[in-house]
């Protein structure tokens, strides 16, 4: 999972008067291969100093999420739940408990489109190695799917599962919460404008000193071409596309985005979009629309406060919500 930091820093020219063996304000960016993805951080540091401890800090927290919620680490907290929650409780950190009670909120949100216990029938996908399950065993794992099996005690802070075989994945939203905790980090060291980013879940803090970032929307059939460009200040974005993890065969594409009560990927939507405070809101609600669909999920986005959406459906049409219609998406209330 780890792979090789690469790190740039862009330097300002020093102010007159500033000492010579000072270390000047500039931009700063550095990228690692964490959680299965790339993390990218890029922000401007007053000072080398600074900047460099800034990064360290979102760095150590992306590997500390992965050590606790990977599914391939044995001794993660994740798979330490997998392994023992269908026989007993098993208690959870406060971090833990937090995730889950919001997995069954959106669960209950969405009428079960996020699932976390979807995981009994994604471990039959192999990406790679272009297998996808037999109808048989996509019916066995299918009767193990159901967020309702899953019994969080909050009082407890243990959480179990109802039925033996279950499994659990935060894949649905522990990167939202990643680019949520490492912004956080940034903003206690006094880290004004920034951007956070792993894989398809960014969260930007302040504008890029004088005008906003601009993060676009790829065109999920064009590599490399772009459907929509967004100017985003204080915000966070979310993507989830039907080409990030797939194969194609016999004219079906097999992604990594499954729908809890088929087992199988949704074919209505390429990509879903979604713009609000905070990241962990931002990857859940992709998930959930791409899982309802353009009218269903749009639905949902006008129900929720302060949250946007842009869909392209499987003809390659653009569908946005009414708060990108009618406001600009860095100004929006």
């Amino acid at each position: 999972m780890f792979g090789i930091s690469k790190v740039f820093h862009r330097e300002s020219r020093a102010a007159s008067g500033v000492r010579s063996d000072a270390r000047p304000a500039g931009w700063m960016k550095r990228v690692e291969a964490i959680m299965g993805t790339e993390i990218c951080v890029e922000l401007w540091a007053d000072d080398a100093a600074q900047g460099a401890d800034a990064i360290a800090a979102v760095m150590g927290e992306m590997h500390r999420i992965d050590r606790c919620m990977s599914p391939h680490k044995p001794d993660s907290e994740l798979s330490i739940i997998n392994r023992d929650a269908a026989a007993k409780p098993v208690a959870l950190s406060a971090e833990m408990l937090r995730l889950l009670t919001q997995a069954e909120r959106y669960s209950n949100l969405s009428d079960g489109a996020f699932d976390i216990t979807y995981a009994a029938v994604g471990q039959l996908y192999d990406y790679r190695r272009r297998i996808a399950p037999s109808a048989a065993a996509l019916a066995r794992a299918r009767e193990l799917v159901g967020w309702r099996n899953l019994i969080i005690d909050e009082d407890a802070a243990t959480v179990r599962f109802a039925l033996e075989g279950m499994r659990i994945d935060l894949g649905g939203f522990a990167k939202g919460h990643a680019v949520d905790n490492a912004t956080r980090l940034l903003r206690e060291r006094g880290i004004r404008h920034a951007i956070v980013s792993a894989g398809g879940d960014s969260r930007v803090i302040g504008d890029r000193r004088g005008r906003p970032w601009t993060i676009g929307i790829r065109d999920p059939r064009r590599p490399g071409e772009m459907v929509a460009m967004l100017p985003l200040e204080d915000v966070s974005i979310s993507t989830s596309g039907d080409y990030e993890r797939y194969f194609d065969a016999d004219g079906v594409r097999h992604h990594h985005l499954i729908d809890p009560a088929t087992g199988r990927s949704p074919r209505s939507v390429h990509s879903v979009t979604i713009l609000a405070e905070d990241g962990l809101t931002t990857e859940a609600l992709s998930k959930c629309v791409f899982v309802l669909g353009v009218e269903r999920g749009l639905r949902l986005i006008e129900s929720q406060r302060g949250v946007d959406a842009v869909v392209v459906d499987a003809t390659g049409a653009l569908h946005y919500s009414t708060g990108l219609l009618y406001a600009d998406p860095a100004t929006r209330q």
